[in-house]
């Protein structure tokens, strides 16, 4: 086996693993924490966590982790793990079946596979560096829009925007044939199958972004920061996604109209 196939073989446990687990408390009355950034959490988001980071240690405990509800270890590791159990807590905490688990492996900083996990639609959409991205058997292709008048434009909005990104946004989507406001990882997978042809968010943390890399590329698409520049561990949260590399390039200069 490569080194690919180990890893993915270990990122689809680790999905199995957590498939079930917010399904237990998903549309049921549950407890809901503020954490120190105001965002939500639950046991479902713990628990799921814990169950990845199990598999995650009977197969590569020497590898690095960065999980959202605990933390980071060994980010020098050669091979580095960027997971988030429940990617939509918002919308799992509010009964909407949109939220997913999110697995990334970077080698050396580099996002190689990324698997999205939708565990209420039983949904599993797959990217892997080199390889076609998938769906089950279905091989994933972006649309082939390649200009904002003709694309159909998602973003969410988090929280408080300063006035040069609220410029960025109007901007572009003032360009856009159709927008949509839309939230978390499941968006992306329906721009890898084809139905959005563009997404731009900011606000959001590496466990947020890191997996979807490999997703859209893998179907045709590109992926960046607003700035143009690969995604990593060290980005500052701002994402732009779009299904074709002319799309992406009017995309970013609206997002950088200077």
């Amino acid at each position: 086996m490569t080194d690919l196939d180990r890893l993915m073989a270990c990122a689809e446990a680790m999905a199995d693993a957590a498939r079930p687990v917010p399904m237990r408390y998903f549309r049921k009355k549950l407890a809901v924490e503020s954490k120190a950034d105001a965002s939500p959490v639950t046991i479902a988001d713990r628990e799921t966590e814990q169950a990845m980071r199990a598999v995650l240690a009977e197969y590569f405990p020497e590898h690095g982790v960065f999980g959202e509800e605990f933390g980071a270890a060994n980010l020098d590791a050669r091979f580095v793990w960027v997971i988030d159990p429940i990617d939509g807590t918002r919308s799992f905490i509010s009964g909407v079946p949109l939220f997913g688990t999110l697995i990334a492996v970077l080698d050396q900083g580099v996002p190689v596979l990324g698997i999205t996990e939708v565990p209420a639609l039983a949904e599993r959409y797959v990217g892997a560096q080199g390889q076609p991205s998938r769906f089950g058997d279905q091989i994933l292709r972006t649309s082939d829009i390649t200009k904002l008048a003709s694309a159909l434009l998602f973003s969410s909005e988090h929280g408080e925007m300063t006035p040069n990104v609220a410029a960025s946004y109007a901007s572009a989507k003032a360009a856009a044939r159709e927008t949509r406001q839309g939230y978390d990882c499941y968006i992306y997978a329906q721009l890898a199958a084809g139905h959005i042809d563009a997404i731009i968010e900011t606000g959001l943390a590496p466990y947020d972004y890191m997996a979807l890399v490999p997703l859209i590329e893998g179907a045709g698409g590109v992926i960046t920061d607003w700035r143009g520049a690969p995604l990593s561990l060290q980005s500052l949260g701002d994402v732009a996604a779009a299904a074709t590399a002319e799309l992406h390039r009017e995309l970013i200069s609206h997002l950088n109209p200077d």
